[in-house]
């Protein structure tokens, strides 16, 4: 890929929260422990994908590791990827910390990994696509199906929009609500600069880019502003 061109997309200059700085990097795992099962939500993810000790697992935008280091106890060999320096040092600190030694963690993103190696059994990118405009999300996808050997799996997540436009305005306001009751002001916030900042786009352009990627795909989850879809290489 032609990634030196003056066009290219820079994915390291990160929009919304900060990831370079080490303090967002802690506060943020901090706060992940608090409301959210992160060693339930792992192995839901390796249950859906059938994930077994024979694979190989690419994970897009690691962030502080959880996953990575879940999946890792459960295959042959994980690639933990993020754009942010301070997030795949912190992860790399955690995984050593706990003894898990198959985990190979690489500052890189989307549209600059390269990977040395067979094909990849399974990638898994969950709440990271959105950090890419709609352009270069296309461009991504088309660099994770060719990334998957035949019959490989692409596991996403993400904050996707499937309300019917003309509601945006209610839709965000009563989203962003009650996130301010259920987990509190700081993820308030931080769900209005990801709709003022972020590139989150809609269902149908999802699932058009999944298809024209070249993926057949299951919708594993849907509301107004989340969705998971399991995908295969065709």
């Amino acid at each position: 890929m032609k990634s030196n061109a003056k066009w290219f997309y820079n994915e390291t200059v990160q929009v919304g929260t900060d990831y370079q700085d080490i303090s967002n990097v802690h506060e943020y795992d901090m706060k992940m422990a608090k409301f959210r099962d992160v060693t339930r939500e792992a192995t839901d993810i390796i249950e859906a994908i059938s994930l077994r000790r024979e694979h190989s697992l690419l994970e897009i935008g690691t962030g502080t590791g959880n996953f990575s280091i879940e999946a890792a106890k459960h295959c042959n060999k994980v690639y933990a990827i993020d754009v942010s320096s301070a997030m795949i040092t912190y992860a790399k600190q955690k995984a050593q910390k706990m003894g898990i030694s198959n985990v190979s963690f690489l500052q890189a993103g989307f549209l600059s990994y390269e990977h040395n190696g067979y094909p990849l059994d399974m990638i898994v990118s969950n709440f990271a696509l959105h950090h890419l405009p709609d352009f270069w999300k296309m461009i991504a996808l088309k660099r994770i199906y060719q990334l998957l050997k035949n019959g490989g799996t692409f596991y996403i997540g993400d904050i996707v929009f499937s309300f019917p436009i003309e509601e945006y305005d209610y839709k965000i306001d009563n989203w962003i609500d009650t996130m301010k009751q259920n987990v509190g002001i700081d993820f308030a916030k931080e769900a209005e600069m990801h709709i003022k900042e972020e590139y989150s786009t809609f269902d149908w352009v999802i699932e058009e880019m999944l298809h024209k990627s070249g993926f057949i795909f299951d919708i594993l989850h849907k509301d107004d502003f989340t969705a998971v879809y399991y995908c295969k290489k065709n």
